[in-house]
């Protein structure tokens, strides 16, 4: 299963911070309320939104009924419950739509899955964690649980280590700093010094590879998609199950059409800064 960091309160950008006046707490907390449902919880009650966002009841009731007006939310019927409606999934399609790297990756990935028959994806960096913004999956899929939109720990994926390897030492430390160490499965490697040697490792080779670590039953090989300064913007994978494909199969085969197809995305994503 994927764990998520949902149920919890939404830092603010600028929390920590001097907030400027143009600051509007009254929408941060709206986007707190909506967090609450990144959890495991399809519908909720206004006490568990309440915990989940941090905020005080009285003021998630106001919350609540505001977006259930604006169609965000709606009330299960019969129940105390809320849930989100599809008018949330709107958001996501105008940034898929409007994003470039998805839009040049989608035919590489498209032709990696159809061509060797196993899933890719393309994930960006957010903060310390990856998203998963484009999947392609392939006859054999390997993980259903995994959608567009989930996020991991970027030090802890095959993709995340891979975007790493292209940043700068100290963003890395910086990443490293906000992650909490706690391991997904039983393989997660959660030793600072060994996830920053293994940064080192796939700067040096090119790819990353991680096997059960993310995800039990699991090999992820991946490779970074960089802009014209050479620094990292995504990451594309390959996932395949531990049953047919073992670490050095993968390496063998594998590798090479992740750091080719990434390459290639790069070059398409620099002719476009170019015209």
């Amino acid at each position: 299963m994927v764990k998520s960091a949902a149920g919890k309160p939404q830092e603010s950008g600028e929390k920590g911070a001097q907030r400027s006046s143009l600051f509007v707490g009254s929408t941060e907390k709206a986007f707190q309320v909506l967090h609450a449902f990144d959890g495991p919880s399809r519908h909720m009650t206004l006490v568990d939104i309440a915990r989940a966002s941090g905020l005080d009841r009285s003021a998630t009731q106001r919350l609540v009924h505001t977006l259930e007006v604006l169609g965000y939310l709606y009330r299960v019927p019969e129940t105390r419950n809320y849930g989100l409606t599809t008018k949330v999934l709107q958001f996501s399609y105008n940034y898929v739509r409007a994003n470039e790297l998805i839009d040049k990756a989608s035919p590489y990935l498209l032709d990696i899955s159809r061509r060797l028959g196993e899933t890719t994806n393309l994930q960006e960096l957010d903060g310390h964690e990856i998203v998963f913004v484009a999947r392609f999956p392939g006859q054999h899929l390997v993980n259903i649980d995994i959608v567009v939109g989930a996020r991991l720990p970027a030090m802890f994926t095959a993709s995340g280590i891979a975007i790493l390897s292209r940043l700068s030492d100290d963003r890395v430390r910086e990443i490293l700093s906000q992650t909490r160490l706690d391991p997904i499965t039983h393989y997660t490697e959660t030793n600072p010094d060994k996830l920053l040697e293994r940064v080192r490792k796939v700067a040096r080779r090119g790819y990353a590879v991680i096997e059960n670590e993310t995800v039990l039953g699991d090999i992820s090989v991946a490779a970074p998609v960089t802009d014209h300064g050479g620094m990292a913007v995504a990451a594309i994978n390959i996932s395949v199950p531990t049953s047919r494909w073992s670490i050095e199969r993968v390496e063998a085969e594998l590798a090479q059409h992740v750091q080719v197809a990434a390459t290639s995305i790069s070059k398409a994503r620099l002719s476009g800064y170019k015209r």
